[in-house]
């Protein structure tokens, strides 16, 4: 008769070799499929912030290929909020216009002016519906829209705007002949110029 003896470990070393085994695949293919879930839902929040800001940016400003006619009429489609905004230059840089009637001036805010390098004269003060505001006068040899260009007009250097938009004041408009139908402002160099 043969007596078989068996082993038994101690409970506590039972658990360590049990969890010292080597880790089951299973567990790395779900880290990793937990991983791709987080990155394809990154890449879409990514895609839909890209797609709305595009979509804003076009409601904004609708005209960043102006149209124009072979008259050199130049045509404006009014933006979302009711105004007119156009890409145009001044002194042969590339500026975005915000047309603005009630305007006397172009008033340049600070960052684009030293962008510009434009040289900051007098001291004015204008008064604006937010109250008087005081503005460097200065002189802008080139301001253009499309084919419309006029030369050596007065402007201002805004130090109270923030943001790179220029409101194009009556100073540049009064030379123009424009006409509005619906949400469109058709804009042509007057005939006494």
């Amino acid at each position: 008769m043969s007596i078989r003896r068996f082993v038994t470990l101690p409970y506590p070393l039972y658990l360590y070799i049990m969890k010292t085994e080597p880790p089951d695949s299973s567990d790395d293919t779900a880290r990793i499929g937990r991983w791709m879930i987080y990155l394809a839902w990154l890449a879409v929040l990514m895609l839909v912030t890209w797609l709305f800001s595009g979509i804003h940016d076009r409601q904004y400003h609708p005209n960043r290929n102006l149209s124009v006619s072979a008259d050199a009429e130049v045509v404006l489609k009014r933006n979302r909020w009711g105004h007119y905004i156009a890409s145009g230059y001044i002194n042969d840089t590339a500026v975005t216009f915000m047309l603005d009637t009630g305007a006397t001036d172009i008033s340049v805010p600070v960052s684009v002016a030293d962008r510009l390098a434009l040289e900051r004269g007098g001291e004015l003060v204008y008064q604006t519906a937010n109250g008087p505001i005081r503005a460097w006068s200065t002189r802008l040899s080139r301001v253009g829209i499309g084919p419309i260009e006029l030369r050596d007009l007065r402007a201002h250097i805004n130090p109270n705007t923030g943001g790179d938009e220029i409101l194009l004041g009556m100073a540049f408009l009064k030379h123009l002949d424009m006409t509005q139908r619906g949400d469109t402002l058709s804009l042509r160099l007057g005939r006494n110029q």
